[in-house]
C-alpha cells in the first residue's frame, strides 16, 4: 500500500518508536503512584519527554508542558479553561472541529465569536485580525496550518497582533509540530496545542499542550494526581493541574523515542523531504484536465498536503478507486473542516487529500500522479 494519509496520522513510524513502546510495556509502572523502580522509571521517562518538548518549542520550563491524549483534548482544555461568557474570540474559517465545536458550545453560553474569512485560495488576510479586535476580545485562536489545503498561517505575525492588544494567543499545531520550527516565546504564543501521532511521529493517544508560565487554565478534569491526596481540590501546580489521572506512559515512551528520532534526523531535513515530495506530486497533477487543486501553492513553504477533486466525481468514490485499483490511501470527504469546505465550495463533493511523509518515496509519488491522470481520463 502507498500510504498518503499522513495528515490524519503518520502510519510509518521509526523503528525506535515501536521498540520504545514494547519496552515500556515490559518495564515501566505508574509515574507518581509508587515507591518502586518501575514507577520511578516511568516518572523519569515522562520528565525527559517534557524536557525534549520544552526544548523543541522554546518553553520556559518542562513543567509548562502538559500531556493529553491528542490535540482535541488540548484544545478543549485551553478553550473551555480560558474563555468565559461575555468574552469575544477571534478565529478563522480554516479551523478544525476541535476548535469549532468547543467554541460553538461556548457561544451558546454567551461567548461572542468572529470567524475571519479566507480568500479564494484559502488564505487568511492578516489585517482582518486587527480589524476584528473589540473591547471584550479575550483571545485569538487559530491553526498553524490548514489540514485541508496545507496553507500555513504566519503565527509570528498573528502573535504580534495578539501581543499588541494584550490578547491570549492559542495555536493549534496539529499539522506543524515536529515538521516546522515553533518558538512559543518569540511567536507570543500563550497556549500551544499539539498531537503526538502526526508530525511528531509518536503513537496515537499521545499529545499535549504548552501553557505559558503564569497563565492559569481551569482544568477540564480533576481526580488522582499522586500528590496532595487529602486535599478536596485538584492541585494547582503545573503540570499536575491539567493532568488528572494516569498518563499514557507507554505512548509517551514512544513519543520520547520519536522526538529523539526527529532530533537526530533533523526537522529541517524531514520538512524539506516532505515538501519536495508534495511539490513533485503537485507539479505532476496540476495541469491534468479535469483536476482542480485547492490551496495556495505560490510558496514552497507549506504543509505537505495536496487536496484536489477530479471533474464532478464524488471525492469518496475517487478515494475508493485509488485504494481498490491502485492501493493508494488518501482521505476524502469533509476532513473535520466544515467552514473551509464552505469557503471553497466543496461541501457536497468533498475533496481528496494527499498528504506526505518523509518515509514516502519518489516512486510512490510517481505512481500516485499516474493514478490521478488515469482517473481523470475515464
Amino acid at each position: 500500500m502507498i500510504y498518503l494519509d499522513n495528515a490524519a496520522t503518520t502510519m510509518h513510524k521509526p523503528q525506535a518508536v515501536i521498540d520504545a513502546v514494547v519496552n515500556a510495556m515490559n518495564s515501566i509502572g505508574n509515574a507518581g503512584r509508587g515507591a518502586n523502580t518501575a514507577s520511578l522509571g516511568a516518572a523519569r521517562l515522562i520528565y525527559e519527554t517534557r524536557e525534549r518538548l520544552a526544548g523543541m518549542f522554546g518553553a520556559e520550563s518542562p513543567k509548562q508542558i502538559v500531556f493529553t491524549s491528542n490535540s482535541t483534548e488540548s484544545l478543549n482544555i485551553a478553550i473551555k479553561g480560558l474563555i468565559d461568557p461575555g468574552d469575544h474570540v477571534i478565529t478563522t474559517v480554516l479551523e478544525h472541529n476541535s476548535v469549532l465545536r468547543p467554541l460553538y458550545e461556548l457561544q451558546e453560553k454567551g461567548v461572542e465569536i468572529t470567524f475571519l474569512e479566507s480568500d479564494e485560495k484559502g488564505c487568511v488576510r492578516y489585517g482582518d485580525f486587527e480589524k476584528a479586535v473589540k473591547d471584550n476580545t479575550k483571545a485569538i485562536i487559530c491553526t498553524n496550518g490548514s489540514n485541508l489545503t496545507g496553507n500555513l498561517v504566519d503565527i509570528q505575525k498573528v502573535g504580534e497582533i495578539a501581543e499588541k492588544y494584550g490578547l491570549l494567543f492559542i495555536v493549534d499545531a496539529s499539522q506543524t509540530a515536529g515538521v516546522f520550527p515553533i518558538d512559543v516565546k518569540s511567536m507570543h504564543i500563550d497556549v500551544l496545542c499539539f498531537t503526538g501521532h502526526k508530525g511528531l511521529l509518536g503513537p496515537q493517544g499521545t499529545g499535549g499542550m504548552y501553557v505559558r508560565e503564569g497563565l492559569s487554565v481551569r482544568p477540564l478534569k480533576s481526580g488522582g494526581s499522586g500528590v496532595q491526596t487529602y486535599s478536596r481540590k485538584h492541585p494547582k501546580e503545573m503540570p499536575t493541574a491539567l493532568e488528572a489521572g494516569t498518563l499514557n506512559g507507554h505512548g509517551i515512551a514512544g513519543l520520547h523515542a520519536a522526538l529523539g528520532y526527529i532530533e537526530e534526523t533533523g526537522m529541517d531535513h524531514i520538512r524539506e523531504k516532505e515538501q519536495f515530495l508534495m511539490r513533485m506530486f503537485y507539479e505532476g497533477v496540476k495541469d491534468i484536465p479535469g483536476v482542480k487543486i485547492y490551496g495556495d501553492f505560490s510558496s514552497y513553504n507549506r504543509c505537505p498536503i495536496v487536496t484536489l477533486n477530479i471533474r464532478d466525481y464524488d471525492s469518496s468514490e475517487v478515494s475508493d478507486e485509488l485504494l481498490m485499483t491502485y492501493d493508494i490511501s488518501t482521505r476524502p470527504g469533509g476532513h473535520c473542516a466544515p467552514l473551509m469546505h464552505e469557503a471553497l465550495g466543496t461541501v457536497e463533493q468533498g475533496s481528496v487529500r494527499f498528504s506526505f511523509s518523509h518515509f514516502n518515496t519518489e516512486e510512490e509519488i510517481a505512481a500516485a500522479v499516474k493514478a490521478v491522470r488515469e482517473l481523470a481520463e475515464e
